[in-house]
């Protein structure tokens, strides 16, 4: 059986890189075919894999697994060693729970600081969503480090964590505040986290420029930071 993963531009695409994130990290085997977000023809038919129309999608056994919360389930009951999610009851149901919310919510952060991991971003005015959006972040994070005494979200890194890698990438991305040390630990344990950076430097080689759509904000750029320190 082979587990045939299709991603687009990893500088870009939150959603390939939160699955990316849980086959690689937990070892799942899988093959990549890589497409483009804005390509020509458009990215239902680079696919290939209809009803699928967009990233990511994990094609095995001749199905096409369409969503990324799907995809962690599917690997989670077909290689239940992997540690997809936390064994402990209870801690997996937080991870479950958080998971969920990402899945689901924050859509002023999503809207107004797409993720882009090829350059970082100065002086960005945060809109009152934004700030809605980063404390209920602060709250959630706090609650669920408070529960399970970190350094991830239920205690080993697990695919709760992947789907809040994009959101660390845009905090440090676009230089969001944050107001409790715990946040920021939690953002600085993505950051160095090796498969994160791994993904990163992938996103830097494959895949269009920034020179279109959403992605090319008009603020200032810098580095991309390696950490932060806002709290």
């Amino acid at each position: 059986m082979e587990n045939i993963l299709h991603l687009a531009d990893p500088g870009f695409s939150s959603w390939s890189m939160r699955v990316w994130l849980i086959l690689s990290r937990t070892g799942i085997p899988h093959r990549v075919e890589w497409h483009r977000v804005y390509g020509d023809p458009p990215l239902a038919a680079q696919i290939g894999q209809p009803p699928a129309r967009t990233v990511p999608v994990l094609v095995t056994d001749g199905v096409a697994i369409r969503d990324s919360l799907a995809i962690a389930e599917e690997v989670a009951s077909r290689y239940p060693d992997a540690d997809v999610w936390p064994a402990d009851p209870a801690r997996r149901a937080l991870a479950r729970s958080l998971a969920a919310e990402m899945h689901s919510g924050f859509a002023a952060l999503r809207g107004d600081c797409p993720m882009c991991l090829r350059t970082a971003y100065c002086d960005v005015p945060v809109g009152d969503g934004v700030l809605a959006d980063l404390r209920r972040l602060e709250d959630i994070w706090s609650d669920a480090l408070d529960r399970s005494g970190g350094p991830w979200l239920a205690g080993a890194w697990s695919a709760a964590d992947a789907f809040y890698a994009p959101v660390a990438a845009r905090i440090a991305g676009y230089g969001l505040p944050l107001t409790r040390a715990a946040s920021v630990a939690y953002v600085n344990s993505h950051l160095t986290e090796p498969s994160f950076r791994e993904w990163r430097r992938m996103g830097l080689q494959i895949g269009e420029d920034l020179h279109y759509g959403v992605y090319s904000r008009p603020f200032p750029r810098v580095a991309w930071p390696d950490s932060i320190n806002r709290a």
